[in-house]
């Protein structure tokens, strides 16, 4: 590019903003030129002329391609101007690129004003600005904070709060004659976070915070320029910052000096040929560093350049940082963290030096040893707890190891810290531990596996506190339930087993809390209904009512009736069971018991036989009766019953209706009891009367010689006349039967006079051909049938037997031979006959009954084929087809 100067200027300095759109290329004649990267030519300043421009702070929130924004501009006089540039070219009278230029402060050494040798101006957040501004031998720091809307203004109102008193500076004694500083910045447009001054002490370095309200800088530290480097010797010229090294720029070299510790780690000379090193700047948006002699252009490319910063940072005893640093290198990351739970260990910081060492992979022996030695049990704990955290679920057995040594510890501690009130306290807090332990999620796994040895254990230090709570989180309740009753908290027992309602346990438990707590007990069983099994308690109430108290076989009383009328149970044996407490506890419900199962023997849920001996031997002889009733043994019960209650003897003696003999034997069994145990004549007519079976005849051999008939006068004529009236029915009844023999003579004899004309053109009421073509038959009714047409119709009617009788009769009358008179086959026929085989006409009279007994239209089998389709099922297809 051509700068278009034919006068002895030289370029003094060039200034490049950071997104590489404007440059301001400053003469040493005290001009400035201003050159856009999409403009056409150079183009001077005219404000800027007479001043010699040292530094420029660009103003990377506002700045676009087509305008800077306000920037800030620094001179050898030590003056800081705030200026703005447009790349807009217009004609001759076009405007010009330098918007504004105007003075804001005056930065000054002991001896007066000294040249603004760096500027850097920075937005913070909250609207908070600062500018860094650098001379020879002092650091200038401006913070303020910018007014709403006045972006436009610039930094006018940052400077102005200055008027009145200078701003805050470091200052140094000894002076290269210039300085420089440098922000490291991690992305374009992004806050600085670190920076480098260079002066003539060395390089101040430090970290930037936005945040701070008086001071920008902190950590600050100088770093001595190394041998051979410095104002007296070999000067730098030029600084670059990198995220953890800074690089001077001598003028046959390049040094990079690591900011973390000071040392060099890179000194690259060049040849001479490409003349000396002039200056070094860096790429803020690509990273690269690019330095320039008089003939050459050079790049360097940062590549991993915190590849080893984790061994420095771990060097330093700064371990976070280190780990940040080798996040991605496992084994990188295990010498950090084997170094820093050493350096914890050693700084008696022993649970975070666990922590650490539970995430190296050093030999856990080793590590275990360290902390037992150092008598620091808390921290083996911790040390324990977290390996059983990283373990895999294949590591069954160190997962039971662990889990157990941990339990131990924790017993170890809670043991010798118990009993002392000074402690009391850290017991608290031990214990809590502990139960976060035992209860923790991750561990839940590992504990349930181990909770066989864990229980061992807890035993053997004799913690039933802490063998409860384990038990009730590994929801092994059987175990709380036997701990509650070995110590005699039953009702505690009794709520555990409410609470989480396994039938087992109920089972299990049920025989030694029913002797304790019997009433709370079966409350529980009710309340659980028919998710228990009553068969399976009923053992526990058989043990509990041995004793025979009132209030054991009340309480199991209730249960079972619970089962039974509420529940509706049908198992026999719970029944029987109930039938057994009824017989020794409450005989006043045995009997409404029994008759509320009714009396039909497939409808009771009970044994029988088992009931009826039951009863017996308690002496229940009501019940007895009963059982017998519903045995149908009415003989048993009326002799069980004539021992207790006649009445009662009576309703048995009732039962049998159907069958009047047994009623009549039944009957005297109680009249015999009467007369003769009771020797009660009234009682024996009462009797009497009651059974209409009976007869004055059939009780009169009951009673002795000696009674007088004038006790049952009464009834013997009763009797008698009785009997009359019974004769006096069979008179009128013979009576009556003679004149029906009369009558029915008279009708045998005009049956017999009886006929039918058959005329010629009559035809058969079935096939409707003439009826005297073949052998026919006549009804009383008129119904004329030839002889096979009846038996056509007639045979489909007929059941199954006489078919068969029919079938036969056909067959025999076609063997019979036909009568002939005076011929050797009518002899034959008489012959049969004579030697009692049937003859041809017998069998013609029974075919003739069975056939002709009635007619086929008016008679009974009419009447019975009512309910026969008209259409045989079998062709009722055929006969459909057919119409189709």
């Amino acid at each position: 590019m051509e700068l278009g100067r034919k006068d002895d200027a030289k370029v003094h300095k060039m200034f490049l903003d950071p997104t590489g759109s404007h440059l301001l290329i400053a003469l040493s004649s005290t001009e400035v030129l201003y050159v856009n990267r999409n403009g056409q030519k150079v183009r001077p300043l005219a404000r800027w002329k007479g001043q010699l421009v040292e530094s420029v702070g660009w103003n990377k929130a506002l700045g676009t391609e087509s305008s800077t924004g306000p920037i800030l501009v620094g001179t050898a006089q030590g003056q800081i101007f705030e200026a703005e540039l447009s790349a807009s070219e217009g004609g001759l009278f076009g405007p010009a690129p330098d918007l504004y230029f105007r003075p804001l402060y005056v930065l000054n050494e002991e001896g007066g004003p000294a040249p603004v040798c760096s500027l850097e101006a920075e937005r913070g957040p909250e609207g908070r600005g600062f500018v860094i501004a650098t001379t020879r031998q002092r650091l200038f720091q401006f913070i303020g904070r910018a007014a709403e809307g006045a972006e436009a203004q610039g930094f006018s109102g940052l400077f102005a709060a200055y008027t009145d008193h200078p701003p805050p500076f470091r200052e140094f004694p000894s002076s290269l004659g210039y300085s420089e500083l440098a922000f490291y910045t991690p992305k374009l447009r992004s806050a600085p976070r670190a920076f480098a001054w260079m002066m003539g002490d060395g390089v101040l370095y430090g970290s930037l915070d936005c945040g701070r309200p008086d001071s920008l800088l902190s950590e600050e530290r100088v770093w001595e320029y190394p041998e051979g480097v410095g104002p007296g010797a070999s000067p730098p010229l030029a600084i670059v910052l990198t995220q953890f090294h800074f690089l001077l720029l001598l003028a046959d070299r390049v040094e990079a000096v690591c900011t973390l510790t000071g040392q060099v780690v890179l000194r690259d000379h060049f040849l001479e040929k490409f003349g000396p090193l002039k200056h070094m700047v860096k790429d803020s948006s690509t990273g690269h560093l690019w330095a320039h002699t008089e003939r050459a252009v050079f790049r360097y490319q940062v590549q991993r350049e915190a590849r080893d910063v984790w061994r420095t940072y771990l060097d330093m005893n700064r371990f976070d940082l280190a780990k940040e640093y080798c996040r991605e290198r496992p084994d990188c990351l295990d010498t950090v963290l084997a170094r820093e739970a050493d350096f914890c260990f050693r700084q008696h910081r022993y649970l975070e030096s666990a922590r650490c060492y539970a995430l190296t992979q050093s030999y856990f022996e080793e590590i275990a040893l360290k902390f037992l030695e150092a008598h620091q049990e808390e921290a083996l704990a911790e040390f324990l707890q977290r390996k059983l955290a990283s373990l895999k679920p294949a590591e069954r057995t160190q997962a039971t190891l662990l889990t157990a040594w941990l339990t131990e510890l924790y017993l170890s501690r809670l043991g010798a810290l118990q009993g002392d009130p000074e402690a009391l306290n850290l017991y608290r807090e031990t214990r809590e531990r502990f139960r976060a332990f035992l209860s923790s999620p991750r561990h839940k796994e590992w504990l349930f596996a181990s909770r066989a040895s864990i229980h061992e254990l807890l035993a053997s230090h004799g913690d039933t506190e802490h063998m409860v709570y384990f038990a009730v989180i590994m929801q092994d309740y059987e175990r709380v339930v036997a701990y509650h009753c070995q110590h005699e908290a039953y009702e505690e027992a009794l709520a555990v087993l409410a609470r989480h309602r396994d039938p087992q346990l109920f089972y299990k438990f049920s025989p030694i809390l029913i002797r304790h707590i019997p009433r709370q007990l079966v409350d529980a069983w009710i309340e659980l209904g028919s998710r228990l099994d009553a068969r399976q308690l009923i053992p526990a109430l058989v043990n509990y009512s041995q004793g025979g108290e009132a209030q054991q076989v009340s309480q199991a009383i209730r249960y079972m009736e619970f089962c039974v009328n509420v529940l509706g149970e049908t198992d026999q044996a719970i029944h029987n069971y109930l039938l057994s407490l009824y017989a020794r506890g409450q005989p006043a419900s045995l009997l409404a018991y029994l008759e509320q199962a009714g009396a039909s023997p497939h409808r009771v849920h009970y044994d029988l036989k088992y009931a009826l001996r039951l009863c017996a031997e308690h002496g229940h002889h009501h019940a007895c009766v009963h059982v017998y009733k519903v045995l149908e043994l009415y003989e048993e019960a009326v002799d069980l019953a004539l021992q207790v209650d006649v009445d009662l003897a009576k309703q048995c003696a009732d039962l049998p209706e159907e069958d009047e003999e047994l009623r009549k034997k039944l009957w005297l069994k109680i009249a015999r009891h009467v007369v003769q145990e009771e020797e009660d004549v009234q009682t024996a007519m009462a009797c009497l009367a009651s059974c209409p079976l009976l007869k004055i005849e059939d009780v009169l051999p009951f009673f002795p010689d000696f009674v007088t008939i004038d006790h049952f006068k009464e009834a013997i004529c009763s009797s008698l006349k009785a009997y009359n009236h019974h004769i006096q029915e069979l008179q009128r009844e013979m009576e009556e039967a003679t004149a029906s023999a009369q009558r029915i003579r008279r009708d045998l004899q005009e049956l017999r006079g009886r006929y039918g004309t058959v005329e010629p053109q009559d035809k058969c009421a079935t096939c409707d051909f003439p009826l005297l073509n073949r052998p026919f038959y006549l009804f009383l009714c008129g119904h004329m049938f030839h002889a096979d047409c009846l038996l056509q119709a007639v045979r489909p009617g007929l059941p199954a037997y006489k078919q068969a009788r029919l079938e036969e009769l056909q067959r025999k009358l076609g063997a019979a031979l036909p009568p002939a008179k005076g011929s050797a086959r009518a002899k034959e026929a008489e012959g049969g006959a004579a030697t009692g085989g049937p003859s041809r006409e017998q069998l013609k009279a029974d075919l003739d009954e069975l056939v002709a007994a009635e007619c086929v239209y008016c008679g009974e089998l009419m009447i019975r084929s009512i309910d026969r389709p008209f259409i045989d099922p079998q062709r009722y297809e055929e006969e459909h087809l057919s119409w189709l």
